[in-house]
């Protein structure tokens, strides 16, 4: 391995040349790298909503779901299929495996909902097919309103900005909310239908009839050829008014004569305010792989510039705003990251030198901007997790740069000149190098094989750490060899001789400093190996003892203090609109009054399906997002603050209202879901209702709700078919009847110059005509004229369905809570199983435990498994590397000494066990702390194979004191790096800040702990422990010869030499 090393060193220029243009092309590379707060995962759904205006949930459930349910199922890679049927659409939702092909299961799920649109009523809308990312949730919300602007004003402004913004290369959807369809509404004059004799029949199929497009075709005359037009389509209000109705000798009853035409807006069904005020909004998502501080600043220049030009008393605002969060987390890990560099900077330096040191401190900027190059190569976007595997692998990056500088360092130091010193060093630590990387990355290979969307998320992690050691290694086996033979000197050997003089010399008791009382340490584990593996076995044991006593549990990812939170409200009961807008409105002047918010995003009328968690519950009435107040600006934390709101909104009569938290990390709805899943509605919402019961009863539970049908009422008008049939009435007439009392029955639609879309034309009776009471007032025409539907209608009161929930074709509901402040989701979640063990619950149910407590479980099976991979790889290198399965052992028990560390770390600081988190520090401990036992032995074989003469227990003593200053070093700048983190403090030399508990140091406090605590742990024992077991084999044979002897009564006894 010397002679490459050699011939670069004598092309110094091409090296350096090679280094110049690696490092602009990381450059350039950081610079086009998309930057967002969060990883882009592509989240394995896709939804397919039916929509049918009137339908009940029922009938929702059998005629629009289970028919596109039975097609759907055979599609491959499905994972899950649930349907959620509700009041007016069916909406089923597919889950993938993650490995799955977005773009053929899009192709796949097309293809099934148009073979099962045959199935379907004729009379459902067109279903939509769409797929759910996380950049699916508004990066910004741009709202519009002001006091006394038109509603028209504001929705066409509305649209205009949403084309606008849509024209945006960014820019993957603008969605209004607030806003209402527009609507051609012809309402009748009973009076005067009755007057004139007109039927509600002939008014409706007279404006059907008259608004065709009607191709007349072209009459060819032979000599020549002529297009023949019938104008049919309505194009105007006034076409409409002109529609005849009826003629009689006297003159011709047109559609003006009997209704009254107002170009006006469908009936609302939900508001949105901002910050209080009415208002519209229009939500922005960027599309996947875009930078998200771009596509926000790119929309905010689009917003201003027309601005310009709305009226002075339209209001714009900004709501949700992600651009300063998330510039706010990269500039603190940034700042996190150059402390870190100085850090391991000044503790190189004090080490080795000033020259060495920055030798060493170069491969920093080579191995990120080397990964730069990767991760854009590879299509990452620059988000947190991409930085924090730069934060880990910094203190990683360097260990191979220090294992050979302070090598050739050494040997310069005994007189050898800077050129041999590196060529010297090369060959003796390259495969050294090549395997410590190796196990790093071994560590970490089989995180890149996460499953499911928790995989995808951390997945980043990994990549990011393997491209940085790959830079690493490069710099340390090829840059910095040949810089260091550049700008080092020779030293001139110094008539005192140095500690490595005197350890090279076996004058172990003359070396001075920390040397001499490790020499001391190792003298006593040399010469009572046995004892030393006892202690630290039983010590271990202990730990891990302690740990299973003193445990503070386990839970799926960190928690965080939040700077977004939300409010789900919920009420029972048949309440209009407005009535819904005042009730979200008195929780949101709650809210209000306690402060600490900077903008609050309501909208009620609509509860919304939340997928993944279960769906929404059937009594959700709206909801806010409130954005908190920046944490500089308040005396309290963020959790803090959701405490305050949750007092302000607790006890509302009729109302519930419940902080809904912002997830940190995958998303997994709330921490303790309960699924119960079986055919018959009654007896699930039963059981569903006693699960919930208990689950209020316990302490430390908040924002507990289910999925059980909530109580309310529908009417239900039944037709005596007979009857009706007697009189020449039916259905159809009826139902046509009653829409003109409700939401009007659709004639037909035109498109007007002025709008995009078709709108609408609806034929509806007088608002003071639209009543329950009514409706046994209606009349219908038939042979006998004009008829009462009461004569064969009856009305009756029936207790209403919500939504009906199903999953892989069975009905399920959920009871879902999520805990309080400081509990953990592990140990409610054993309490319920507990009762449940107990309680007698209906035996043809089937409960499981969904959301965070399932998704943990995987993780933590993941994790065991990747673990137990990791060590199987590392095992193979190094029985490669040392061919000896001993020494393998050796060296990996480093990584029970690791994770023992980590638990006694957990006992000390008081921390529940991270499945995320702490699981993986684990496992990237494991690649870790092997290194320095590689070190350690291959220095001792080398020393052990050139020196036969001496005895062992020279031989571990100098290897011991001769690799004590890098494994030091190498430990210490991986740690130091870490332990301002892992303090839970964040500084930050670029923005000059310092933060106790600040949101990046409190997300990374888990694992910057856990690698931090197993590393000094692991190390410490590893510099005593691994020379005592090199000794063992030779002790035990000591032993052994002695146990012969004593019963042999020969001398076989002799000293243990190499």
């Amino acid at each position: 391995m010397s002679s490459y090393i050699a011939t670069c060193i004598g092309r110094s220029r091409t090296i350096i040349s090679l280094l110049i243009v690696i490092m602009l092309t990381g450059v350039a590379s950081y610079i086009a790298i998309p930057i967002e707060s969060e990883p882009d995962v592509t989240v394995p759904v896709i939804v397919v909503t039916i929509p049918h205006e009137g339908i009940s949930p029922e009938d929702a459930e059998r005629l629009l779901a289970r028919p596109m349910e039975l097609e759907l199922k055979t599609i491959e890679g499905i994972e899950e299929l649930s349907s959620y049927s509700g009041e007016g659409s069916a909406t089923i939702v597919i889950e993938f495996d993650y490995s799955f092909d977005p773009d053929q299961a899009v192709i796949d799920v097309r293809e099934a909902v148009d073979t099962a649109k045959v199935k379907i009523p004729t009379t459902a809308e067109e279903p939509i097919v769409r797929e759910v990312s996380v950049s699916d949730f508004p990066m910004i919300t741009i709202t519009l309103g002001g006091d006394n602007v038109p509603d028209r004003t504001l929705y066409r402004l509305a649209r205009e900005l949403k084309e606008e913004l849509e024209g945006l290369p960014e820019i993957l959807e603008a969605n209004i909310n607030g806003d209402r369809e527009e609507l051609l509404e012809a309402v009748v004059n009973p009076a005067q239908l009755e007057a004139y004799g007109v039927s509600n029949e002939q008014l409706i199929q007279a404006v059907a009839r008259n608004n065709r497009l009607i191709a007349a075709g072209a009459v060819d005359t032979g000599k020549g050829s002529f297009s023949v037009k019938i104008p049919s389509v309505i194009e105007s209000t006034q076409d409409l008014m002109s529609i005849p109705l009826i003629a009689t000798s006297s003159g011709v009853v047109t559609l003006g004569d009997v209704t009254e035409l107002r170009r006006t807006f469908k009936d609302a069904q939900s508001y949105t305010k901002a910050n209080g005020a009415h208002a519209v909004a229009v939500e922005l998502s960027k599309r996947k792989g875009v930078s998200l501080v771009d596509a926000i600043n790119k929309s905010k220049v689009v917003v201003e510039t027309l601005r310009k030009d709305y009226p002075s008393t339209v209001e714009v605002g900004y709501m949700a705003d992600q651009a300063p969060s998330t510039i706010e987390q990269i500039n603190t890990l940034q700042g996190n990251i150059s402390t870190a560099m100085f850090l391991v900077l000044t503790v190189v330096v004090a080490a080795v030198g000033l020259r060495s040191g920055i030798l060493v401190a170069l491969g920093i900027p080579f191995s990120f901007l080397f990964a730069f190059i990767i991760v854009n190569m590879i299509g990452f976007t620059y988000n947190f997790m991409v930085m924090f595997g730069m934060l880990l692998g910094l203190g990683m990056l360097i260990d191979g740069a220090i294992v050979i500088v302070e090598m050739a360092d050494r040997e310069m130091g005994n007189g050898m000149s800077p050129k041999d010193a590196y060529v010297y060093a090369i060959k003796r630590m390259f495969w050294p190098v090549i395997a410590s990387t190796g196990t790093t990355l071994a560590a970490f290979l089989p995180l890149m094989f996460w499953p499911g969307v928790a995989g995808g998320f951390m997945r980043y992690l990994p990549v990011t750490v393997f491209a940085v050691l790959v830079g690493s290694v490069t710099y340390a086996l090829l840059f910095a060899p040949v810089l260091g033979a550049l700008i080092s000197k020779a030293k001139a050997p110094s008539e005192k001789l140095t500690n490595s003089q005197l350890i090279d010399a076996g004058r172990f008791g003359e070396v001075t400093g920390v040397l001499r009382y490790y020499a001391a340490v190792l003298r006593f584990t040399t010469s009572h190996p046995l004892i030393v593996i006892a202690i630290c076995l039983v010590s271990l044991f202990g730990i891990v003892r302690w740990y299973g006593e003193a445990g503070h549990g386990s839970q799926f990812f960190t928690n965080v203090d939040p700077t977004f939170t939300g409010v789900n409200v919920s009420t029972k009961g048949n309440f209009s609109a407005l009535e819904l807008r005042e009730i979200v409105s008195d929780v949101e002047q709650r809210v209000m009054e306690q402060g600490n918010y900077h903008t609050i995003y309501t909208r009620s009328g609509e509860g919304g399906l939340s997928f993944g968690g279960g769906g929404t519950t059937g009594d959700r009435v709206g909801g806010m997002f409130i954005e908190i107040a920046d944490r500089h600006e308040r005396d309290i934390t963020g959790w803090e603050v959701e405490d305050l709101y949750r007092s302000a909104i607790e006890g509302i009569p009729g109302v519930t209202a419940e902080i809904q938290k912002m997830e940190n990390g995958p998303p997994v709805g709330k921490a303790i879901q309960i699924q119960v899943t079986g055919v018959d509605l009654d007896i699930i919402g039963k059981e569903t209702k006693r699960i919930r019961a208990f689950l209020e009863t316990m302490e430390g539970l908040v924002s507990i709700d289910d999925t059980s049908p909530v109580p309310g009422i529908e009417w239900e008008v039944n037709v005596d078919r007979a009857k009706a049939a007697m009189l020449g009435a039916d259905v159809a007439s009826v139902g046509a009847a009653i829409q003109l009392v409700t939401n009007g029955v659709l004639v037909s639609k035109y498109r007007p110059d002025d709008v995009d879309d078709e709108v609408d034309i609806r034929v509806r009776y007088p608002e003071s005509s639209r009543s329950i009471m009514q409706l046994d007032q209606l009349r219908v025409s038939t042979n006998e004229g004009q008829v009462p539907i009461s004569s064969f209608v009856t009305r009756d009161a029936k207790p209403k369905v919500s939504t009906i929930f199903r999953q892989n074709g069975k009905r399920n509901m959920f009871v879902r809570a999520d805990t309080a402040a400081g509990v953990l989701a592990t140990d409610k979640v054993a309490e319920i199983e507990q009762w449940m063990s107990t309680a007698d619950l209906d035996p043809s149910l089937d409960i499981v435990f969904r959301g965070a407590n399932e998704e943990q479980d995987k993780s933590q099976a993941f994790l065991a498994t990747a673990f137990s991979l990791a060590l199987a790889l590392m095992a193979i290198l190094l029985v490669t590397q040392f061919n000896s399965f001993y020494q393998a052992f050796l060296i990996l028990s480093a990584v029970i000494m690791s994770t023992v560390g980590v638990l006694l770390g957990l006992i000390l600081l008081e921390q529940p066990f991270s499945s995320i988190m702490t699981g993986v520090g684990i496992v990237a401990l494991a690649g870790i702390i092997v290194n320095n036992n590689i070190v350690l032995i291959d220095t001792f074989n080398y020393l052990r194979n050139k020196h036969r003469d001496w005895d062992m227990a020279r031989v571990i003593i100098q290897t011991g004191c001769q690799r004590l200053r890098p494994v030091f070093l190498t430990t210490f700048t991986t740690g130091f790096g870490l332990l301002p983190m892992a303090s839970g403090v964040s500084i930050d030399l670029i923005g000059r800040q310092i933060e106790m508990g600040g949101p990046v140091a409190s997300f990374w406090l888990q694992l910057a702990s856990a690698i931090v605590s197993g590393l000094s742990f692991a190390t410490l024992l590893t510099l005593i422990v691994t020379p005592a077991m090199l000794m063992a084999p030779y002790a035990v044979r000591d032993l052994w010869r002695k146990f012969l002897k004593l019963f042999s009564g020969s001398d076989t006894d002799t000293p243990v030499t190499a």
